[in-house]
């Protein structure tokens, strides 16, 4: 008799309808991106404390070691709550974690469909963002050596023109700046062929050359118009790098209202056995 009743899910107690592979998988999952986060706070604590980047990274509009905090805190906190939600099947701690991504996802795709909307004031805040860069652009090597990259791979100069390098006051073009790089761009400027040397001085006084002749010697569209033809060149690869950065997003969701729900189906089991306890028919 006792054999026939164990073989009945409402009454086993030793029965679960938690499964251990949702429960575990979503703890991995968290705690895969809880390192994550880890690493992201120690970077931007790094490059905040002992590297001193905020004077020459504040042209950036957003501190992007501020940003690696608050964004690694945040993850840090929202994943702690579903490592131990997880952990102790708690349904408050999981219901928080759901939320949380459900509110950053929606956030994501309104900041995309926004950003698709108002494609001139975006464009507008990164050529100021850029201008704000060249400015700044011999207070630290990290941001010199990423403008350049960003020179070189789009083979642009400046923000809109080459002669937005005359903002920075080592490249300024004013009869008084007593700078040997006067009139001058930086090397990244540069056209350059595959077996060519460098020439750190090529973009020496092409500021003074006209836009014909200083084609000669540099790039000389902005990297504004680069970027966005390479973004629409590359639609496809962004979305999917957007879907890539959804789908755990989607996943975790997923996982984690399925936990939930069982976590559910098994307290209604438990408050079934307890009210039944009694009952020999039961």
């Amino acid at each position: 008799m006792g054999r026939s009743r164990r073989k009945a899910p409402g009454s086993d107690a030793e029965f679960s309808f938690v499964s251990p592979v949702v429960k575990y998988l979503l703890f991995i999952f968290n705690f895969l991106f809880w390192i994550i986060s880890l690493v992201m706070v120690a970077i931007g604590v790094y490059a905040r404390v002992i590297k001193h980047a905020e004077t020459a990274l504040a042209c950036l509009s957003v501190d992007p070691a501020i940003m690696l905090m608050v964004v690694g805190v945040l993850m840090f906190v929202i994943t702690f709550f579903g490592c131990v939600g997880s952990l102790r099947e708690n349904i408050c701690l999981l219901q928080i974690f759901c939320v949380s991504l459900t509110v950053i996802f929606i956030l994501q795709l309104a900041a995309g469909i926004l950003g698709f909307i108002f494609s001139d004031k975006a464009r507008q805040k990164v050529t100021e963002i850029i201008n704000d860069a060249i400015v700044h652009y011999r207070d630290d090597i990290d941001l010199q050596n990423l403008i350049d990259f960003g020179q070189k791979e789009f083979s642009c100069c400046g923000a809109v023109t080459y002669t937005d390098w005359t903002q920075n006051m080592y490249f300024n073009c004013s009869k008084d700046n007593p700078s040997r790089e006067r009139c001058s761009v930086p090397f990244s400027c540069c056209i350059k062929n595959k077996d060519e040397v460098i020439n750190t001085m090529c973009g020496q006084d092409v500021q003074n050359l006209e836009y014909q002749l200083a084609g000669n010697h540099i790039y000389t569209n902005g990297c504004i118009d680069k970027l966005v033809n390479w973004i629409h060149s590359n639609l496809f690869l962004l979305g999917g790098i957007a879907l890539g950065l959804a789908i755990p997003q989607l996943v975790g969701m997923l996982l984690c209202q399925i936990l939930i729900n069982q976590i559910k189906d098994q307290i209604e089991l438990q408050n079934y056995n307890v009210r039944h306890r009694s009952d020999p028919w039961s």
